[in-house]
């Protein structure tokens, strides 16, 4: 099982609203070679961690893929899926038109420097287990244990479904 996260919080290049992006990249992700959207989560609006005053919420998602791909194969070609909706990387966590996340694949535990699985950070945000969890049940991340253990012990975040 692949689990990939979407979000985005600006309009797309063509002026496509975040959610119809969200949208379009879940199809993208199906049309990838080898794999298949097998579960995709409702849509969340979420506001920006950490806070940033007057940006824009965003829509979240999380996608399961099933198929075989080589881990920095596949983040390569999310990038290339990010980068035709104009992706742009500012600055950490900045608003962005699309952003693709390679949640876990199959456990996979991988070190980086330019490809750590799982994600090193989705244990910490609620925007992004809700959602896993939709599509995911009973996934277990390979270090710290069960999603729903893991949301039950984060602090309140602004999230609520679209």
């Amino acid at each position: 099982m692949i689990l990939v996260g979407i979000g985005a919080s600006l309009p797309g290049p063509d002026g496509a609203a975040p959610k119809a992006s969200c949208q379009a990249a879940a199809a993208a992700l199906d049309a990838l070679p080898g794999l298949r959207l097998r579960a995709l989560s409702r849509w969340w609006a979420s506001a920006p961690i950490p806070p940033m005053p007057g940006a824009p919420w965003f829509v979240n998602g999380v996608a399961r893929l099933e198929g075989r791909a080589d881990p920095a194969a596949l983040l390569a070609a999310l990038h290339r899926i990010e980068a035709s909706f104009a992706r742009a990387r500012h600055f950490p966590n900045a608003p962005r038109t699309l952003d693709l996340d390679l949640l876990d694949m199959d456990g996979l535990q991988i070190g980086g420097p330019g490809l750590v699985l799982p994600h090193p950070r989705m244990q910490l945000r609620e925007f992004v287990l809700r959602p896993l969890l939709e599509v995911a049940p009973g996934w277990r991340h390979p270090v710290l244990g069960g999603a729903a253990a893991l949301l039950a012990a984060l602090p309140p975040q602004a999230l609520h479904p679209l």
